[in-house]
Parts: C-alpha cells; sequence; structure tokens
C-alpha cells in the first residue's frame, strides 16, 4: 500500500488508515468478532494507521483493539489515539479536560488498555477551554520526552490554535473531518497546515454513512446509532443530501466505481499530506473502501465530482448545534 508522511515531523503511514469508533457502538451495536477479524484484514492489506479515542465506547475500543493487534509486530502498525473527552455513564459526554496531570492519567490508562508501551501520535480530542493549549502540549511533550509517545497530534481545532501548539512542540498532524460535504478546511486550516509542515488526517471521509451509496432516507439508524442525532440526517435534510449522493452515484458509474470509493478517492486527491480515515465495521465495508486509493482522477473526473456536490451544497451542520461551539471549522 501506498505511504504518506503526516507532516514533515510525523511518521510514515499507510495511504488510508482505520478508524475504531464504529467498532464501539457509535453507530448502533457492532459485532466483536466481525469487528476484529475487520481489523486483521485492514492489516494484512497494508494498513499501518489505527485510530482511536480512549473515550470510544468508554474504553472498549481500545480494549478491542488490544485484542486484535495481540501476536502482531508492534513496528507493524502506529496507534493514533485521542484524549480529554470526560465521559458519563451510558455513554454521555462531559466536558474536555486537557489539564496537564489528567494527559499524564488519561496517557496511563490508554498504555494498559492497549497493551502497549508507547503511542505512536497522541492528541487532545478537543480544545479545552479552559486550558491553554500550549500547557496540554507541554505535557505532551513531556510525555514524548520520556518515550511514552512518539508525536503530537491535534484534533478539530482552529488555524490559530496549530500555530500556538505548533510553536510548543512540532504538530505531525490535525485530525479534523473533510468530505465532499464538508470542506470548512480548506479556507485557513490547511494552508497552514501547509505553511508549517503539518499533515491531515481525514475523518468523516463518507460524512458518518451519508456518502457510502448505502444509506437511504428510510434507513432506520437503530438503537444507539448516535446519526440519529445528526441534522444531516434530519427530515428534509436527509432528503437533499442523498439527492447529491445521487449525483455523485453518476459520476462513480461512470468511472467503474463505487460512491464510497470515489468520496474516498477525492479526498486522498487533495494532496499527498492527507490521509483519509475510514471506519468500516465489517470486511465487506473494508473491502470495498480499500480500491480507492488505486482511482486516479483527472481534472475532468475532478470537475465532474465538484458539479454533483459543490462546496456548501449540504444541508444540514456536521454536528447538533450542542457540539458545534467545540470543533475547529464549521461544515
Amino acid at each position: 500500500m501506498e505511504r504518506r508522511h503526516l507532516g514533515t515531523n510525523g511518521p510514515a503511514v499507510s495511504a488510508l488508515g482505520l478508524g475504531g469508533m464504529a467498532m464501539s457502538g457509535a453507530y448502533g451495536r457492532s459485532d466483536r468478532e466481525e469487528s476484529i477479524a475487520t481489523v486483521h484484514a485492514a492489516l494484512d492489506a497494508g494498513v499501518t494507521l489505527i485510530d482511536t479515542g480512549d473515550f470510544y465506547g468508554t474504553g472498549h475500543n481500545e480494549l478491542l483493539l488490544a485484542e486484535a493487534l495481540r501476536g502482531r509486530k508492534r513496528e507493524d502498525y502506529q496507534l493514533s489515539v485521542k484524549f480529554g473527552m470526560l465521559m458519563k455513564p451510558g455513554n454521555g459526554f462531559g466536558k474536555p479536560d486537557c489539564r496537564p496531570e489528567a494527559v499524564r492519567n488519561f496517557l496511563a490508562h490508554s498504555l494498559t488498555r492497549l497493551g502497549t508501551d508507547h503511542i505512536d501520535v497522541y492528541r487532545p480530542a478537543r480544545l479545552d477551554p479552559e486550558v491553554p493549549i500550549e500547557e496540554t502540549v507541554g505535557a505532551v511533550k513531556e510525555m514524548i520526552d520520556a518515550g511514552y509517545v512518539r508525536h503530537l497530534g491535534l484534533s478539530e481545532v482552529d488555524a490559530a490554535t496549530v500555530r500556538r501548539a505548533h510553536a510548543v512542540h512540532p504538530v505531525a498532524d490535525l485530525q479534523i473531518e473533510y468530505s465532499l460535504l464538508s470542506r470548512a478546511v480548506e479556507d485557513e486550516v490547511l494552508p497552514v497546515l501547509r505553511e508549517l509542515g503539518i499533515g491531515l488526517t481525514a475523518y468523516g471521509v463518507l460524512s458518518r454513512g451519508l456518502l457510502s451509496g448505502h444509506w437511504t432516507a428510510g434507513h432506520s439508524a437503530g438503537p444507539g446509532d448516535s446519526r440519529v442525532h445528526g441534522p444531516r440526517y434530519g427530515a428534509g435534510n436527509v432528503e437533499h443530501n442523498l439527492a447529491l449522493v445521487e449525483a455523485l452515484r453518476e459520476v462513480a458509474e461512470a468511472k467503474g466505481c463505487t460512491v464510497a470509493q470515489l468520496a474516498i478517492a477525492w479526498v486522498a486527491a487533495q494532496g499527498d499530506d492527507i490521509v483519509p480515515l475510514v471506519g468500516p465495521r465489517s470486511r465487506e465495508r473494508l473491502t470495498e473502501a480499500l480500491p480507492a486509493l488505486a482511482l486516479e482522477l483527472t481534472a475532468d473526473d475532478l470537475a465532474r465530482i465538484e458539479k454533483a456536490v459543490p462546496r456548501g451544497s449540504a444541508r444540514g451542520e456536521r454536528y447538533p448545534a450542542a457540539f458545534m461551539g467545540s470543533v475547529g471549522v464549521g461544515s
């Protein structure tokens, strides 16, 4: 599999990363054995970058990954871990906690749950408004100096915060939502990343399933599926957004690929400094995603994609209103 660097200071990783969130209940019930088999299949296909959060399933995902990675050579994969989100029983979210003492505490738990002696990229999941980013980054730098962390990452912060963090310690990459339906990162954040030599790991490349080509307006999210609260899935919005998907499907069919493959390939085509993350819960969906890396999009292809899904054409914010204040950029 093609390799890409997470910026000028980060590691070389697979050009496609595997996200674990959906395997731990974010989109409803998942099958443990199938999740583990999916991780194995990804590793066997050459995927090396595995992304998780210590709060995914309140620790479930890290324990799941530890089981899936058991017996694999540590040098064959990189672990990207987000920290800082406080949780409540029932998977409810509290406020971020990115105090230096909390950073060290979160890391200790992650190392134990994952069964490893180091994290490759460690990043606060959200900006803590009560703690200067310099203090949080300083704590991660201490853990890098101590050998427990290899690289500093960021997640969902604006361009000014990226600059402040990078001044304390080199940032390998910023993880932020980027897809055909979410392109606000292009305005200020992406240019600053490129100015500073920082990579971008793009999550939500399929917009939580809307761009998968498998979602329909009458689809039932099922118990525990967080998408039921997503504005883009709301009545009126979802029909509009799925009409965009159907326009994209025409381009995909002409290209001889699926909608999901085209959406992933589009993100990857935005620059060699971008690594798309996919979050399949099954080997079937992983198998569909992998060929996206082999798609070569011509200027004509990109123009047709832009016409099918123009920037800003999605209806609804990418998160519910209560969460939009914690993200670095809008839709």
